[in-house]
């Protein structure tokens, strides 16, 4: 088994177009059927606005940037750059840059390259009295995305906190915290050509095509070249997978490391803003593979290749196994009535459909007071007497935060949202970052930690009842 954690199958880069076609046509279908908006942007296109019929060939569809913690949805609405999840095209032209060179300069607010508005350039503040320009020019080769909290113009995704619901709330905290994110957080560079490689750099630059690094940032020289991290940091950590003797139950993991303003790879700190670096890991890059995770302390991104996306679930797909677990009339034993799943949490409401499992042994059943303790949360399950908390049970329906395509037997505790095997055994052991400097697994459609020894529990239904 190699180390790197394939979670789809490969896709030769000579099929890539073929892939793209039916990544775009799949991805954009639903139930209510295909959107075909009136205006293209392909720079700012969603996976709900790509399929055209009068659109041919398809645009080269690189990857998706998938924010954890919301299913499918912002709880708001998506809204233009503001959204759950991004797909990155080819860009009909390039817009990507690369180093030119660089100098030392007194005063850099009165340098050329700051003030041209066309002039990309990266500002080291050494003192008050010195400081190291990088200038860079435009490179045809590749296509840059650009990350942030910032609405601005030259930010093509805009992040906010994810804000993380407590399963024991009747309603979510919404208690306003200053944002931890930078307002151009990151940058992504990915080449025109196949086989297409992503490569992501800390900080963004601004309206100005600027990046300054303060007196205060963490900064270094090194064999005449210059470098430096942003205050909170960008981690990324790559997918792996850990040998195990047992082939049923592998053991995923993967290192957490911090990447440059230069896309240099590092050792993360000791805590989010530390003066001190970490120590440079030479055998890692920058390079995204399908499946890598990446930090902005604040909220957590996973990017899906165009490979892997070609070959995930669709969100159809989900809605049609939901479709069959509801065929199969499953009943509640207590009241004796039928339970539907819900594709969405608040489609059921409180009602006596909606299904809840015990989070200890996972039978699932109806909301009724048989069994429950008026004093804890727990409850009796009628089917084997275990006392557990209950959870409402609701699909996970992102397609791209699946391991697998096979049917949605498992969920999360403590939130209940239903995943497939290898998706529950995939994301409880994964470490999210939470803090400044701890780490948690988390269900990555709710951004809910994760409780009990496994982080899931399988469901059992009574279900083909007649």
């Amino acid at each position: 088994m190699p180390d790197s954690l394939q979670l789809i199958p490969q896709v030769d880069s000579r099929q890539m177009s073929a892939a793209a076609a039916k990544l775009v046509a799949n991805r954009s279908t639903s139930s209510s059927g295909p959107s075909s908006p009136q205006h293209m942007d392909y720079n700012k296109l969603d996976s709900n606005a790509i399929l055209m019929a009068n659109q041919k060939p398809y645009p080269i569809v690189y990857g998706e940037l998938v924010i954890l913690g919301y299913n499918g949805c912002l709880p708001q609405g998506e809204r233009g750059r503001r959204k759950s999840k991004y797909l990155l095209f080819k860009r009909p032209m390039a817009n990507g840059i690369k180093k030119s060179k660089h100098y030392v300069v007194k005063q850099p607010q009165h340098t050329r390259a700051i003030q041209e508005k066309d002039q990309h350039a990266i500002s080291y503040t050494l003192n008050r009295s010195q400081a190291i320009i990088v200038e860079y020019q435009s490179d045809e080769d590749t296509d840059m995305f650009q990350i942030g909290r910032s609405s601005e113009t030259p930010i093509d995704f805009v992040v906010i906190d994810t804000m993380v619901s407590d399963p024991n709330k009747t309603s979510p905290d919404k208690l306003v915290q200053q944002s931890t994110i930078s307002r151009f957080a990151c940058r992504i560079l990915i080449e025109r050509k196949p086989p297409h490689k992503v490569r992501v750099y800390a900080a963004g630059f601004d309206s100005s095509k600027n990046i300054f690094l303060g007196e205060k940032a963490t900064k270094w020289q090194q064999n005449g070249e210059i470098d430096g991290l942003t205050t909170n940091g960008v981690l990324i950590m790559h997918p792996k997978v850990k040998q195990t003797n047992d082939s049923s139950n592998p053991q995923f993991g993967g290192i957490w490391r911090e990447v440059s303003v230069c896309g240099e790879i590092y050792s993360v700190r000791e805590t989010r803003s530390a003066s001190q670096k970490g120590n440079k890991i030479d055998n890692e890059t920058n390079i995204l593979t399908d499946g890598t995770l990446i930090d902005l302390c604040g909220a957590t991104l996973l990017w899906r290749s165009a490979e892997g996306l070609a070959t995930s679930p669709t969100k159809k797909h989900l809605e049609e196994m939901v479709d069959e677990l509801n065929a199969a009339r499953p009943q509640c034993p207590v009241g004796l009535n039928t339970l539907v799943i819900p594709r969405r949490s608040a489609s059921l409401s409180e009602t006596d459909k909606q299904p809840y499992v015990y989070l200890n042994c996972g039978h699932v059943q109806g909301l009724h007071d048989w069994g429950q303790n008026r004093n804890t949360n727990g409850r009796t399950c009628p089917m084997c007497l275990d006392i557990s908390p209950v959870a409402k049970l609701t699909m996970g329906i992102e397609p791209s935060l699946y391991m697998d395509i096979l049917k949605p037997s498992f969920c999360f505790n403590p939130c209940g949202h239903m995943t497939s095997d290898k998706s529950a055994r995939y994301w409880s052991q994964v470490p999210i970052p939470h803090g400044t400097n701890g780490f948690h697994a988390m269900c990555p459609f709710c951004a809910t930690p994760l409780q009990g020894e496994w982080g899931f529990v399988r469901l059992i239904f009574q279900d083909y009842v007649d």
